[in-house]
């Protein structure tokens, strides 16, 4: 299952490619140290084949949807775990953990 990305969408880069692809009408190939693990770009178009056109601070590439996820989503899983944090910080003792009274 490919992952779907929205327009506008901010993505960051999880595993860097081999190479990238520059998202020109006459492509290049470039090494892959022109964008950063961890870097984070804005979808601009998708393209045939599971490939998105992501704008970065150098340039437009197209990756392939298994390099880059959803910041969103990241952002979300990030808040479920703090809030999850929190929760456990704010139950008292007795009930965070089985006290035997002998």
């Amino acid at each position: 299952m490919s992952k779907e990305f929205v327009i506008g969408e901010r993505v960051r880069v999880v595993t860097l490619p081999p190479y990238v692809k520059t998202a020109e009408p006459m492509p290049m190939l470039r090494p892959p140290d022109v964008i950063q693990l961890g870097e984070e770009g804005v979808v601009v178009d998708r393209r045939p084949g599971g490939y998105w056109s992501v704008r970065f601070a150098r340039g437009v590439f197209l990756l392939d949807n298994q390099f880059i996820e959803s910041v969103q989503a990241i952002a979300n899983t990030e808040s479920e775990a703090e809030a999850t944090d929190e929760r456990s910080h704010n139950v008292p003792l007795e009930q965070k953990y089985i006290v035997d009274p002998s």
